[in-house]
């Protein structure tokens, strides 16, 4: 009888040994496969964190060569709009390439201001145009689309600008929306929409080389 209950308490904790060891085991494996997850997590975040430092020194890069061909290109074609004037970009914080600002100095010939606000409403759209300029010519592209951006200006201004668009129609196409009738003659073809009383619009094309329509 004794032997019998000794057997098994034996066997009881043979039991519970074996239950136990099997909880550490599956603790054990259970703490290793988070830890792995935990690494790759730590791997994937290091990674990231590099790419994120490439991806940010290139951003950098491109934009102050941007910056800088357009702020010379801006310079010069303020100068030609406004014959004796000084225009330049500046960077509002150098030192923090990703959040800076630019600023616009424009100062007219005879005019010692050179905040936008001072100037009158066909300035400040010549020297918006210019800084509009300076991007065309610094990242050329094939063609160029404006709406009315001559509007505001004076008929000096505007002879001014339209001797700009005769430089840049010379590398690319140019379409300009436009109610100014000297930026009319001034293009090679005119396209205008006409409506019939009680008909549908009907598109009008004029090239003004061979003036057929």
């Amino acid at each position: 009888m004794g032997s019998s209950l000794q057997a098994e308490a034996c066997s009881d904790d043979s039991s519970r040994y074996a239950h136990t060891v099997a909880v550490l085991l599956c603790t054990y494996n259970g703490d290793q496969f988070l830890e792995e997850q935990l690494e790759d997590v730590r791997s994937t975040r290091r990674e990231l964190s590099r790419v994120i430092a490439a991806v940010d020194t290139e951003i950098q890069n491109v934009f102050a060569s941007a910056f800088h061909d357009v702020a010379e290109n801006f310079t010069e074609l303020f100068g030609l709009l406004f014959p004796g004037g000084v225009g330049k970009l500046k960077l509002t914080t150098p030192d923090d390439m990703l959040n800076t600002g630019i600023e616009v100095e424009a100062k007219p010939s005879g005019k010692n201001v050179k905040k936008l606000s001072l100037l009158s409403g066909g300035e400040r759209s010549l020297t918006a145009l210019a800084y509009l300029f300076a991007v065309f010519r610094s990242r050329p592209s094939p063609f160029y689309v404006m709406d009315e951006v001559e509007a505001a200006l004076d008929d000096v201004n505007l002879h001014r600008f339209l001797g700009l668009i005769q430089e840049f129609r010379k590398d690319a196409q140019l379409i300009v929306v436009s109610h100014q009738k000297r930026t009319m003659e001034a293009g090679a073809c005119l396209l205008g929409v006409s409506l019939q009383p009680g008909g549908s619009s009907k598109v009008v094309t004029v090239r003004v080389s061979s003036t057929s329509a």
